[in-house]
């Protein structure tokens, strides 16, 4: 049988394989979420996420030399307060829980990447992610204090803030706001593109910011929708944003590979706390191989566009990849 192109024999040894791939994961890649609380002696896994924790500063201490250890570089701060308001004002207290991690983190370890996620929800007694008037999210009196957590916690150490609020003009008004208080080098990576999605489900337990009326699609957007991510990262590319971001990951690839597509930004995408917690409990219950389905997801997200990824599994990933070394 005359046969001109036989593409097996491009994967017909693990030798080929690896000399032909397309696709590589590395660990300066990976961003790792951590969750950080008032009090001490607090290390609480969170029921929803098995193998991720609530950590108070005290034993924070200890997991940071295990992310150092790990070679992960970058972490993303959530911070889950003792008091709630109405405005949020934990979110902008230069001695709020996330502050305080931001100087803890660069005190000990100086060249890891310190990322604040800067949004309200988990700072305003009724879980919404802007001011609330009447049961209307207000976009504009919201930047204002979204702007004065970006200051708050780039003068804390935070290398990037991650607005992850998506009200209308905030990457603008946060750059202008971080460049008067003479924070002109701290970068904006921008929740640009982040879907109303079924699967921040966990998170919001891990956060404790369910909202406590109504739901977050008026600000997050629809996930039946294409064409407007272009229009949203459009808008953060024009307003100053250093890093565009496609949130959750995997249901979206799609979204990724078209942003990636259109935009010359580094692009980050968060593989969010649902993707974990189905993937985390497969694996608890013996059906799938973690470690495979892990980096096959993962290596999905590189070859769509992603840069970098913000995952759970940052820790794990990057030791199965020194294993393989």
């Amino acid at each position: 049988m005359e046969i001109i192109r036989r593409p097996r024999r491009l994967r017909g040894t693990q030798a080929i394989r690896d000399l032909v791939h397309e696709t590589d994961l590395h660990v300066s890649d990976l961003i790792y979420p951590v969750f950080v609380v008032e009090g001490e002696n607090i290390k609480e896994e969170i029921p929803s996420m098995p193998g991720i924790y609530h950590y108070s500063l005290d034993t924070f201490k200890d997991h940071l030399k295990e992310i150092a250890d790990s070679g992960v570089r970058s972490i993303i701060f959530f911070g889950v307060p003792d008091h709630k308001d109405d405005v949020g004002s934990g979110a902008y207290d230069m001695e709020g829980i996330v502050q305080k991690a931001l100087r803890l983190t660069k005190s000990l370890y100086p060249d890891l990447i310190c990322i604040a996620d800067i949004c309200l929800c988990e700072y305003t007694s009724h879980g919404h992610c802007g001011v609330v008037d009447h049961g209307k999210i207000l976009n504009d009196p919201t930047l204002t204090l979204l702007s004065k957590a970006a200051v708050s916690c780039a003068k804390s150490g935070a290398d990037i803030v991650a607005p992850s609020d998506m009200m209308d003009g905030r990457i603008g008004h946060m750059r202008r706001a971080l460049d008067e208080a003479g924070c002109e080098d701290t970068l904006i990576m921008a929740y640009s593109i982040k879907y109303a999605s079924a699967f921040y489900g966990p998170f919001r337990q891990a956060a404790d910011s369910a909202p406590a009326f109504g739901d977050r699609k008026t600000y997050q957007m629809d996930w039946r929708n294409k064409k407007e991510a272009l229009v949203e990262a459009m808008l953060d590319v024009e307003e100053g944003a250093d890093i565009l971001m496609v949130k959750p990951a995997l249901a979206y690839l799609d979204i990724v590979k078209t942003i990636s597509d259109h935009f010359n930004l580094p692009l980050c995408t968060y593989s969010v706390s649902g993707e974990y917690s189905l993937m985390k409990a497969a694996a608890l219950n013996g059906w799938v191989d973690e470690k495979s389905i892990v980096m096959e997801s993962m290596t999905a997200m590189k070859r769509a566009g992603a840069k970098m990824i913000i995952t759970y599994y940052a820790l794990d990933i990057a030791r199965w990849l020194k294993e393989e070394q």
